[in-house]
C-alpha cells in the first residue's frame, strides 16, 4: 500500500500481511499489518520498522516520500521481529551512523538480534527528543509485552505511538478506526486476550500513569492493525475494564473427545446450565483455534474443561490448550474438569491439578464416567451444572 497522510506531515509507511494465518500460536485469519510511521520535520524521524520480509516495501513508500538517506533519526518502541526485521535493511539504506533511539532494554536485545553496530541513544523514561517544530517523548512501558517496549508520544500533534499495545492482528485497506467502526472490537479484544492478558496488572498501573500525565489525545497509532482517531479513549477505556477480568455469569465448556462420549458430557451440562439461566458455550479444540478460546475465555466466570483418558494421561488438545492457558494467567475463574475414560481415568484428575495450578477456584473433584455416560452419568453431568451456576449467582 502506499504511504497515507495520518496528520500533519505524518505518513503511515508500513506494511499489510494478508496472508500470514499463524502468530506464534494466534490464529490471524483475517491477516495483520506492521505499521511503521514516518514524520517530516527539521530531523525526518522513523517510528518502528516491519517485518523483515516487507523490508523493501518500506524503503519505496519512503522513498516515495523523500529520500531515504534524508532520514536522519530512527525510533525503536519494540525489538520483536515483526518491528524490527526490517531494520538492517532500513539502515543500511539510510546510513549506518545515524542516530537509533530505544530504550535501554530495547538497546540490548537489538544488540542481540543484530551484529551491526548502530548509533544506538538509549533513552530515559520521560526523555524527550527535539525533532524541530515537534517534541517526542518517550514512556518506558517494560512487559507491555517485551522488557524492551516503550511508547512515543508526540506532544504537539497529540499522538501516542503505542507499539505493540491497543493494536489488532487485522489486514484491511482502511487504516482508521472510524472507517470500520464496532467490527473493530473484536479484533482488539482478540488481541488482548492472548497477548496482553499475562500484563493485565501493569497495564492498569500504566492507564492510571497516563491518566496522571494528563496527556491529550487526538490519536493512538498502535504497530498492528487499525489506527484509533474517532475516539482513542474507547480502546483505553477496553484496556482498563479487561485488565480488570471482572467475570460474567458466562461458563466455557471446552473439551475434546475420541467416541464422543466426553463430548456427549459437555453437551448435556451446557444444555443443564441453559435450564439454569446461564450464558453457556460448548467449545470442541479441534473445531475452535486455541486463541479464539481464549478470546472467549477473557470475560467468562466459569472454565469447565473436558478430556477423554488416552494413555492414562490428557488428550493432546487438552493438554495443548491448559498449557496456552496457564501461560497468559486468567484471573477470577471458577473451574472443575470432567471426562469419559476406559479403565485408568487419570485425566480428569490431571485437569483438576492443571486447573488448581492456575488459581482458579475448583468446586468439584472432578466428574468422571466410564466408557458412554449412561442416564446416571448425564444427570451427574447436570449436577454439575447447578454446582456451577450456584457459584456463580443470579
Amino acid at each position: 500500500m502506499k504511504p497515507i497522510e495520518i496528520a500533519d506531515g505524518i505518513y503511515w509507511v508500513g506494511a499489510v500481511d494478508w496472508n500470514i494465518r499463524d502468530f506464534h500460536g494466534y490464529s490471524t485469519h483475517e491477516g495483520t499489518t506492521y505499521n511503521a510511521y514516518l514524520i517530516m520535520d527539521e530531523k525526518v524521524t522513523l517510528l518502528d520498522t516491519v517485518k523483515k520480509e516487507f523490508a523493501d516495501q518500506l524503503i519505496e513508500d519512503i522513498s516515495s516520500l523523500i529520500d531515504p538517506k534524508k532520514v536522519d533519526y530512527v525510533i525503536s518502541n519494540h525489538t520483536e521481529m515483526d518491528h524490527s526485521g526490517g531494520l538492517p535493511r532500513i539502515m543500511h539504506r539510510i546510513g549506518e551512523d545515524k542516530p537509533l533511539y530505544c530504550s535501554k532494554m530495547g538497546h540490548k536485545n537489538l544488540s542481540l538480534h543484530f551484529p551491526q553496530k548502530w548509533n544506538y541513544n538509549p533513552v530515559e523514561d520521560g526523555g524527550e527528543l527535539n525533532i524541530g517544530k515537534r517534541t517526542l517523548v518517550f514512556m518506558e512501558t517494560r512487559m507491555l509485552h517485551w522488557p524492551d517496549s516503550m511508547f512515543t508520544y508526540a506532544k504537539e500533534d497529540k499522538i501516542l505511538f503505542s507499539s505493540d499495545a491497543f493494536g489488532q492482528h487485522y489486514a484491511t485497506l482502511e487504516r482508521f478506526d472510524d472507517e470500520v467502526g464496532d467490527a473493530i472490537m473484536p479484533h482488539a479484544k482478540k488481541y488482548f486476550a492472548n497477548i496482553l492478558l499475562l500484563y493485565a496488572p501493569l497495564i492498569l498501573k500504566l492507564v492510571e500513569k497516563v491518566k496522571s500525565m494528563g496527556l491529550a489525545l487526538d490519536m493512538i497509532c498502535p504497530d498492528h492493525g487499525l489506527i484509533w482517531r474517532k475516539d482513542p479513549l474507547k480502546i483505553i477505556q477496553a484496556y482498563a475494564e479487561w485488565s480488570e477480568q471482572k467475570p460474567k455469569r458466562k461458563v466455557l465448556v471446552i473439551y475434546d473427545t475420541m467416541w464422543h462420549s466426553t463430548e456427549k458430557m459437555a453437551e448435556a451440562i451446557v444444555e443443564a446450565l441453559g435450564r439454569e439461566g446461564v450464558e453457556a458455550k460448548p467449545m470442541h479444540l479441534r473445531r475452535w483455534h486455541r486463541s479464539d478460546i481464549m478470546t472467549e475465555c477473557l470475560d467468562a466466570g466459569a472454565i469447565l474443561v473436558g478430556s477423554p483418558t488416552l494413555n492414562n494421561g490428557l488428550f493432546p488438545t487438552v493438554s495443548d490448550f491448559l498449557t496456552y492457558l496457564k501461560g497468559l494467567r486468567p484471573l477470577n475463574k471458577i473451574g472443575a474438569a470432567f471426562g469419559s475414560y476406559g479403565w485408568g481415568g487419570e485425566a480428569v484428575k490431571l485437569v483438576t491439578k492443571e486447573l488448581e495450578g492456575m488459581k482458579f477456584r475448583v468446586i468439584d473433584p472432578g466428574l468422571k464416567v466410564q466408557y458412554v455416560p449412561d442416564h446416571k452419568g448425564m444427570e451427574a453431568c447436570s449436577e454439575l451444572a447447578k454446582k456451577v451456576a450456584a457459584e456463580l449467582g443470579g
